[in-house]
């Protein structure tokens, strides 16, 4: 069972990622790119150029979960034009993220973005 303690470290990657990569490629992206190392304990947030898709990468301690969504309609509201490759977030704004409420201001977009 997958769960995620309030003091998990969480980094989202800023930029886009292709969305073809699944756990080698996602793991390698967080380790070469993001230059965190996968197995101590963090997740980590991936969405696309057009930001209708989004993975999750985490390393349970006994195998890797890779969990996948594909937005409908719209787009993800998705932290951009940082000089940072990565930004780390708590749990409940990666839950915010997922509902689409954008986190520079709180409004929520109908959980997509138009």
């Amino acid at each position: 069972m997958l769960t995620l303690s309030h003091q998990l470290r969480i980094f989202v990657a800023v930029e886009p990622v292709d969305m073809r990569k699944q756990f080698d490629g996602l793991w390698a992206v967080a380790r070469d790119h993001l230059g965190e190392d996968p197995k101590r304990g963090a997740l980590f947030a991936f969405t696309n150029k057009n930001r209708n898709r989004l993975k999750l990468l985490y390393f349970d301690g006994t195998g890797v979960w890779v969990l996948a969504k594909r937005i409908e309609q719209g787009r993800l509201s998705w932290p951009l034009g940082s000089d940072e490759r990565k930004l780390m977030i708590k749990p409940a704004a990666l839950t915010m993220l997922i509902e689409g409420i954008d986190l520079k201001d709180g409004m929520q977009k109908a959980w997509y973005e138009t």
